[in-house]
């Protein structure tokens, strides 16, 4: 579980969070929307350390990410909105391994893991190419992939649909389907519900850096458009 206790944090004089409370259980499929400038980013690069709250603390399984962010990092894996911010080396395999590697684990391990994430989106066969030489669509799918590599028990999407082709779309909706089905929690982070509204267990909508709607598909589909997020068709 990761729960999100009294969160706050501000950029300089700008509050981008305030006193956010949250509580994904394990399994969860979580939609975390609002307009631009709503603190969703904000909020889930808390989940595993990358950002200090001034307020309140987030706990991942138990234990507080301020006390272990190793631990908070194995445990949620994150795909950022720009995947270029991900990437730590310079062909496709390279980079899905670092994180397994950085694990320690047995190469035969690290090799099946890279393997099996590389099949998952789409991307069998590449390892060996240039990441600087792929397209846009298909650097996002590497970057899910070298998250999928560490699995965790939590995955984090952020706009993970932006600049991705139809069948590109297809096969992450996909993807994220059967990792929900297995048990990962899995929380997309999006201002656009077209892809993932009826497949949410659960729609959270942040405005002005709190939570403004909190319910399931069905209870928050009427009030979506008034909080600057698109309503899916």
């Amino acid at each position: 579980m990761i729960s999100v206790r009294g969160l706050a944090h501000r950029y300089d004089d700008a509050v981008a969070l305030e006193e956010v409370s949250l509580s994904i259980p394990d399994g969860e499929f979580l939609v975390l929307a609002g307009a631009n400038g709503s603190g969703k980013t904000t909020l889930v690069r808390h989940f595993n350390g990358l950002l200090t709250p001034d307020e309140g603390e987030v706990v991942v399984d138990g234990t507080p990410v301020a006390d272990d962010v190793v631990a908070a990092r194995a445990a949620v894996g994150m795909v950022f909105q720009d995947p270029r911010d991900s990437f730590v080396a310079a062909t496709v395999g390279a980079d899905v391994a670092f994180g397994p590697e950085n694990l320690g684990l047995p190469r035969e391990e690290i090799d099946a893991r890279v393997a099996d994430a590389l099949d998952a989106v789409g991307m069998a066969g590449r390892r060996d190419e240039r990441i600087d030489r792929l397209s846009g669509g298909e650097r996002e799918r590497v970057a899910v992939a070298g998250a999928l590599a560490m699995e965790p028990n939590h995955l984090v999407l952020d706009e993970p649909f932006t600049g991705l082709d139809e069948p590109a779309r297809r096969s992450l909706r996909r993807h994220l389907a059967e990792l929900h089905a297995a048990g990962t929690s899995v929380v997309v982070v999006t201002h656009d519900l077209r892809d993932v509204f009826e497949r949410a267990d659960r729609v959270v909508v942040l405005a002005d850096g709190r939570v403004a709607l909190d319910g399931s598909p069905a209870e928050t589909r009427e009030e979506l458009h008034s909080l600057g997020v698109r309503p899916p068709d």
